[in-house]
């Protein structure tokens, strides 16, 4: 049988002469540019797969994931930049290099403590590759919220924010001061739902030609905003405190309202029926019976 690096040399030359002449016209005519959409679905992909604890398709988009990388070095090796090899350098010594409590005399025996060493490790170099670049050393930034990217999903963003605001104590003492806190940002997106012009917020009718005329003042909207906002993080709080991912679970809560919405399309199918021709009591029992199919296994 191959060892591990035959395969991945193997992997490297099919990437190779996908994109040498003579090899695939749609992966010769790919770009950094064009690339970018396939890695973040991909990325998805394998959140779902690892979601639905799908042992059987997981390493296939694994694959799929490192696919990109193959795809972004070889790109990189035909302009000059880099190779693959250059990839797999940098992270093999970034790995040693950021766990001295493993290859190293350092002491960290929480991950509080090893986190707390990853920064400090992160900011040591960013000073040591200023300094043989010639560079005056980065000013420090004003906040330590700024390494915080504002790129990535709004729920990740908003827990790396929390999770870095605790790292100096910036939290609450325990789950009852999140609780209350809960509540009083519902309180206050009540009273901006409150200030809604009548007949007061509605929900949208059935199909486009049902869609409601909005009479909200755009500086009432954006106070609801502001307030729905403030609610969605505290959510993302209580989902930190209690160890939780928020966007795997509002995945999970996405699939679950799919599931649960099939189910009550297929049996209005079998009465014959559209949810379109359908009332909502008749939807919403279907829906109850299938939380009721579903809850022996919840």
């Amino acid at each position: 049988m191959p060892e591990t690096g035959d395969r991945f040399e193997r992997a490297v030359a099919i990437m190779a002469r996908l994109r040498a002449p003579g090899g695939c016209p749609w992966d010769r005519e790919q770009t950094f540019d064009t690339i970018k959409q396939y890695t973040l679905e991909e990325t998805y992909e394998v959140l779902e797969a690892i979601d639905n604890r799908d042992w059987d398709e997981l390493p296939g988009e694994l694959g799929d994931l490192l696919l990109q990388v193959l795809f972004y070095a070889e790109m990189a090796k035909e302009e000059g930049h880099f190779a693959i090899d250059d990839v797999l350098d940098r992270l093999s010594d970034k790995l040693v290099r950021r766990h001295p409590h493993v290859f190293g005399d350092v002491k960290a025996d929480t991950s509080r403590e090893v986190l707390r060493n990853w920064e400090a490790i992160k900011d040591q170099e960013k000073s040591a590759k200023a300094a043989e670049n010639g560079e005056p050393p980065p000013e420090k930034p004003k906040s330590m919220l700024a390494k915080v990217s504002t790129a990535m999903p709004a729920l990740l963003e908003g827990l790396k924010l929390s999770n870095r605001a605790a790292q100096v104590g910036f939290d609450w003492p325990n789950m009852d001061g999140l609780f209350d806190k809960l509540r009083e940002e519902t309180e206050e997106l009540r009273h901006e739902v409150d200030q809604i012009p009548p007949p007061g917020p509605q929900p949208v009718g059935r199909g486009v030609a049902g869609a409601r005329e909005d009479n909200t003042p755009e500086e009432l909207k954006a106070r609801l905003q502001d307030e729905v906002g403030d609610l969605l993080f505290v959510l993302v709080n209580i989902a930190r405190y209690l160890n939780v991912d928020p966007e795997s679970a509002l995945r999970n809560t996405n699939r679950k309202f799919r599931r649960r919405f099939e189910y009550v399309e297929e049996k209005l199918r079998e009465e014959g029926k559209t949810p379109e021709e359908a009332s909502l009591d008749e939807m919403e029992a279907h829906w109850q019976q299938s939380k009721r199919k579903e809850r022996p296994a919840e």
